[in-house]
Order: C-alpha cells, then structure tokens, then sequence
C-alpha cells in the first residue's frame, strides 16, 4: 500500500519542481533581457552620439560657455605647444579630433598654445634657392618677411638674411614666428657694360657676339646703304670721322654705339646692308 502510494506521489512533486524551475530560468531570462536591452541603454544614453566641433582657435575663456551648450565636458593639459598661426591662450590641439562622434559629456582632452614663443635656432638660408628658404621657415615656424633684390648671377639666390633690418647668423636663437626678411640675387650680376663693336661683322656673327656679352638683340633694320661711318675720340677729345664699306649681310650701323654703357638684359639695334633694300636711312 505505501509503494502504490509513492509512484502516485512521485510523479506530482516532479512536475512542481519543474514548473518552479522553468518559471525561475524564465525570470532569469527576462532579468537579462531588462538589463541589457533596457536599462544600459537607458543609463548610457545608448544611439545618443554627438558630434565633436573643431576647438582650434577657441580661446580659453570661451571654453566653458562654448562646450556645455553642446553637452561636453573638457579638461587642458599642463603641457603646452606653440603656433605663430594662432592667438596666445587658445586651443591648439584637441582629443577626440573634430567630427568624432561621442557621447553626451564626454571629457574633450585640450592643449593650450603658449603665450612666450619658445626659442629656435635661426637656419641657414644663405646660397640655397628662394623657393627652398619658403620651406625652411614653415618647417621652423618662422613668417617670410620681405624681399629686396641686388645684382647677383645667381637668380633668387637667397645671400643674406635679416630681422627688423639686422643681418642674423646662422644658428642664432630667435623666437618662433619671427619675421625674416630676404636679400635675394637678380640673375643680373654686375650691369656696368659697354657696347661692343659690331659694325663690319656679318649679322649671325654679330648676333652671337650680342648674347655672348649678356645682352639682347633688338629690331634689324635692313638698307641700301654699303657705307658705315665710324665716329670716335682718342685720348685728347679729337673726333675722328671714318668711313668703312661694308658687303651684303654685314652690320652698318648699330645703336646703341661702340663702348657706350649699358645694363645686362638691354637691346642693341642693328642696320644691315641689302643692296635690293628700299631704305636708305641710317
């Protein structure tokens, strides 16, 4: 009778237990689901992302007024950089950068620029290209100032530098941001010329002789005409008139004339006897 009773029993008890059971794993279950699904993204403020503006620029006493309107918090280095490109006591960098997405009051990590410039060795410009100086200064954060050309044959050769009108040496500390100024070469060298005897020559010939003393060819100017005169002084102011004929293609007057002074770069004219020419000026 007691056996009979037990298998009766039994099987009642068992089926509690599992009701229990399910009904404890599906409370677990619903637990986890509230937690993770609900609640975190709740407390998190999850999907709810900002976008990080560019601080750059923004000077330190704007800083609490411009961040908390857009719901961010920020915190400044003790260390400091420099820039000449921006005011003293504004942001110079900043983490996370422009454009991030975070969320609400999130810390914005910012260093501040410098108000004294820190100190950098003057490079070397001198006898390096203008074009190369342009990148020196960037890369030592330094302003390009002014230009001044003199004669040199070298052509935007950089041969002196200069702060507030004083020559600076190489390796001199200065500050960064400083404003240098160039003495550069024009390509010309020394301009005090003389123009050379070209009356006789064949024109190719003279043509060459031209260039050959770093001056250009002007207008041609073909004639009838087959006599040059040749008007000179010697040593005692005595003017001498000569008269030379000259043969076809041959220069029978130039301007301007033999041994005058002239700049590198300026034209001399030329006249060529064409017998078959209708100008008969000189």
């Amino acid at each position: 009778m007691f056996n009979f009773l037990s298998s009766v029993v039994m099987p009642n008890s068992m089926l509690q237990l599992i009701k229990q059971s399910l009904l404890l794993a599906s409370i677990g279950i619903l637990a986890i689901y509230i937690f993770f699904y609900i609640y975190l993204p709740i407390s998190t403020n999850h999907g709810q992302t900002l976008t990080v503006p560019d601080i750059t620029g923004v000077h330190v006493n704007e800083l609490d007024d411009y961040l908390s309107l857009r719901n961010l918090r920020y915190e400044i280095s003790k260390d400091s950089g420099y820039s000449s490109e921006i005011n003293p006591l504004t942001v110079l960098k900043q983490f996370p950068m422009p454009n991030a997405q975070v969320k609400q009051f999130r810390k914005i990590y910012l260093t501040l620029n410098s108000i004294t410039p820190p100190m950098v060795k003057m490079p070397d410009l001198t006898n390096g290209s203008l074009k190369n100086a342009l990148v020196i200064l960037n890369n030592f954060d330094l302003k390009f100032g002014k230009t001044r050309y003199v004669a040199d044959l070298a052509f935007n050769a950089v041969l002196i530098q200069k702060i507030n009108g004083e020559e600076v040496i190489p390796g001199t500390k200065i500050p960064k941001g400083s404003v240098i100024d160039l003495t550069i070469g024009d390509g010309y060298g020394n301009s005090n010329l003389e123009s050379p005897y070209l009356i006789g020559l064949d024109a190719d010939v003279a043509q060459v002789t031209i260039t050959g003393s770093a001056l250009k060819l002007g207008n041609i100017v073909y004639h009838n005409v087959d006599t040059a005169i040749l008007i000179s002084k010697d040593k005692f102011e005595t003017t001498d008139t000569l008269k030379i004929p000259v043969e076809v293609g041959q220069v029978v007057d130039q301007y301007p004339s033999p041994g005058k002074s002239m700049v590198i770069k300026e034209s001399v004219n030329l006249w060529i006897y064409h017998p078959d020419s209708t100008n008969n000026n000189l």
